[in-house]
């Protein structure tokens, strides 16, 4: 009687991963193109909007669109680009200063939304261009810097997370949006996702 070859379950952090959901290997390239449309897609669902549609948040110390934006530019200016630059410079200290993700309150005072999304494109446009010549080969990806929390990581877990960072605020940026009409939309928000709180 012939066995079925076991299944090999894909595992993060010793918990399974959704079977169905395809893992990708990190591709530099696609990675460029995903954040290089990054300020556009956030321009065009924000620009020219009434303040309530990007002011508002989900309650507490949740952020609105506005400050997600806010946030974005200080990852442009510290986060992203210095600490690749740590990891591929000279220096024997690989280490990373530690990163702070409620800056966008103070440094975004007294700016417009259009002023933020203005700054955001314009930084990110020069940091692509740094990316781009660092001319990153499969071995630089495997170079190491030291996160405050984490310890040891690679350049290539570090531009994987820069991608990943980006697509999360989109999502959250279009949640804290949605989440405007959870009443007008009656009894729909039980078949919407984006509404239900888990």
């Amino acid at each position: 009687m012939k066995t079925k070859n076991p299944v090999l379950v894909a595992t993060l952090n010793g918990q399974p991963l959704n079977p169905r959901l395809k893992q990708m290997e990190f591709n530099l390239t696609e990675s460029i193109q995903i954040l290089a449309k990054t300020p556009s897609v956030i321009s065009n669902l924000l620009k020219d909007l009434p303040d309530a549609w990007v002011t508002t948040n989900e309650g507490g110390d949740t952020w609105s669109p506005y400050d997600v934006v806010g946030h974005l530019i200080h990852g442009e200016k510290t986060d992203w680009i210095p600490r690749a630059e740590i990891i591929l410079g000279d220096k024997k200290n690989k280490a990373f200063e530690p990163y702070d993700r409620f800056a966008q309150f103070k440094n975004s005072k007294g700016k417009t939304l259009d002023q933020l999304l203005t700054k955001f494109r314009e930084l990110r446009a020069e940091n692509i261009k740094k990316l781009k010549a660092l001319n990153i080969g499969e071995q630089a990806l495997m170079k190491t810097g030291v996160h405050p929390e984490f310890g040891p990581v690679t350049l290539k877990q570090l531009l994987a997370a820069w991608v990943v960072h980006d697509l999360g605020h989109i999502n959250q940026i279009t949640r804290v949006m949605a989440k405007n009409y959870k009443v007008e939309a009656g009894p729909w928000p039980k078949y919407l996702t984006v509404l239900q709180d888990k």
